[in-house]
């Protein structure tokens, strides 16, 4: 596009934007003359996926606003009413988590609805994530929206779309209300109410506080143990999100009396004062966990993302030292602990994804369960337990992808931070209860099941280009898959975007649908998959090992050679990356 097209359309946008805000800091781009700025937010529409939508904060289509909010909400509610007839009986579920413009968001979406006729069935509070997610199945809602960017920095904000089973969309519903949306006339002509004639109609429909206690009360059924203790030391952190409240009722309600938070991060902030990116697996972002841990001798350490459908886990190790869990640690812990511990109501059935760990495989079959690995992305658990229910009579006990996202049990349809956090603190007193700590008792499990070691590898390539990088990368490793990484022979090869399996001459079909995924499966039991992030300006790549203890050896002294296995296969690995066009 030219420039003169360029500042054409985007004087257009501006003259059709409602939010004087976003009007004038378009205005001011255009005035500046900034035209890779003001290509980048015209470079299209902020695509609607099957996790909604999620983008930075700012003028134009390519950004989150009120403008894109409006829009998107507009074509929602046309393609609800196209697919499920009673929704203006049912109702929309809206949510919002603690960042900047989700008030305004939140707002829009649910005045956009009313003017559609559908009732907003909206919390007039923040959020979890989950929390919205499990109103939508209590109140049963036709849908849920939820004004969130999760773990993202603060400059972020997000749309994400919940289905009437209680799980996110899946195709085909993407593609067709990303079609919807783009058949939506200008945002300036889009009807909305006012919320008060929202009121008045009976359209806007606040949530009462009894749909939270049935929450808290839910999860609190999902321990195993169910006895908590003044025995074990707690330490968490909201990470300025909004579990704060929430996690505190929870565990006082389980007889965890010794619970400590992070005062810093307690309150919900959306300019994340003390953290850059409130990831907690970023570097950094635990630190002044870690500091109140040292200070009231904690046992244990969780935290939220901000929008808490994430859980991150600190425990001691033998010398006494808080370790980090990585996710699959932590998701294999839950898992076991589900499996082997929880109460047995059919065939027990877990999931995890195809960039998880395959130790839960091995563990559900080592213990009999039904075990699926789904693409990357909760809406595949969640949905494919919903199938394997329906057809198999299957009992879904737990669900995880490595990520630190999981979720025990059906209270919820997505991953939900604050019962994982929950039944991992009970996890915990069980495991103290029987002279255990929580790394004693994955040791058990590694020794039973085997030992499994893993890394993850981001890299980011941000700019108009970035996206064309990473799509060269893909394609590089397509043309020239590697016959061997370091020392490792490759013995099969996926890749879920053809949908195609390959070992040796034999060629099977895959049953995933399409995904741009490549997985290389290596002698011994190694396995590396590669996949660009759908949130951000990333290609990632997962790493695995699988290494056998030797006779008499400590699991310690096997943990650090295979660790030591692992770096050697990852940078390997890298080196083949920047041969099929990767930047150094």
């Amino acid at each position: 596009m030219d420039s003169t097209a360029l500042r054409e359309q985007a004087e257009a946008w501006r003259k059709a934007d409602p939010d004087p805000t976003t009007g004038e800091e378009l205005a001011r781009v255009l005035a500046s003359g900034d035209t890779v700025d003001l290509a980048d937010r015209f470079a299209g529409n902020l695509e609607f996926g099957t996790a909604g939508l999620r983008g930075v904060l700012g003028a134009g289509p390519n950004r989150m606003n009120r403008a894109v909010v409006r829009r998107t909400t507009a074509g929602l509610a046309r393609y609800l009413k196209a697919q499920i007839p009673d929704v203006v009986s049912r109702g929309v579920v809206v949510g919002r988590d603690g960042r900047r413009m989700s008030p305004e968001f939140a707002e829009d979406t649910a005045c956009v609805l009313a003017a559609e006729g559908i009732p907003a069935l909206v919390f007039p509070s923040l959020v979890p994530t989950p929390v919205t997610a499990f109103a939508l199945l209590h109140l049963n809602a036709a849908a849920a929206v939820m004004i969130t960017a999760s773990h993202n920095p603060p400059e972020y904000n997000g749309y994400k779309l919940y289905w009437s089973n209680g799980a996110q969309i899946i195709p085909p519903h993407d593609k067709r209300i990303a079609a919807a949306i783009d058949a939506v006339e200008p945002a300036n002509q889009v009807r909305l109410l006012t919320p008060a004639e929202a009121r008045e109609k009976n359209l806007w429909r606040e949530i009462p506080a009894s749909v939270g206690d049935d929450y808290l009360k839910a999860i609190l059924g999902l321990r195993v143990h169910g006895r908590g203790t003044d025995a074990l030391s707690i330490v968490y952190t909201a990470m300025h999100g909004v579990g704060g409240t929430w996690m505190e009722r929870a565990m006082k309600s389980a007889g965890f009396t010794r619970f400590h938070t992070v005062a810093e991060q307690q309150q919900p902030d959306g300019t994340f004062p003390t953290v850059r990116f409130p990831n907690p697996e970023e570097p950094g972002a635990m630190d002044l966990s870690l500091a109140t841990a040292e200070r009231v001798k904690a046992d244990l350490v969780l935290a939220n993302d901000p929008d808490a459908d994430r859980l991150a886990v600190m425990a001691r190790d033998a010398a006494g030292a808080l370790r980090m869990l990585t996710g699959n640690e932590v998701g294999v812990l839950l898992g076991h602990y589900l499996l082997t511990q929880g109460t047995k109501r059919g065939r027990p059935h877990v999931a995890t994804t195809i960039v998880s760990s395959v130790q839960l495989g091995q563990i559900a079959k080592d213990l009999g369960a039904a075990f699926d690995e789904v693409l990357t992305g909760f809406k595949w658990i969640a949905n494919r337990a919903l199938e394997r229910e329906r057809s198999e009579g299957t009992q879904f006990v737990f669900g995880y992808e490595e990520a630190l996202g999981y979720t025990p049990g059906t209270v919820v349809r997505d991953k939900d931070g604050v019962s994982a956090a929950l039944v991992f603190a009970d996890l915990a007193a069980w495991c103290q209860s029987r002279g255990v700590t929580v790394l004693g008792y994955l040791e058990e499990i590694q020794r039973r099941h085997g030992l499994f070691v893993g890394a993850q590898r981001n890299f980011t390539f941000s700019g108009p280009g970035g996206a064309q990088t990473i799509s060269g990368i893909m394609e590089g490793f397509r043309r020239a898959p590697p016959a061997k990484v370091g020392a490792l022979t490759v013995v099969s090869l996926k890749d879920y975007k053809t949908g195609e399996a390959r070992t040796g001459d034999q060629v099977e079909r895959l049953t995933l649908p399409p995904s741009n995924v490549i997985a290389y499966e290596l002698e011994g039991g190694g396995r590396v998959t590669l996949r660009p992030s759908g949130t951000e300006p990333k290609i990632k790549y997962y790493f695995e090992l699988k290494e056998t203890p030797g006779a008499g050896e400590s699991l310690a002294q096997a943990r650090a050679r295979a660790e030591g296995r692992l770096q050697a296969f990852i940078d390997a690995f890298v080196t083949l990356a920047r041969d099929r066009g990767q930047p150094a």
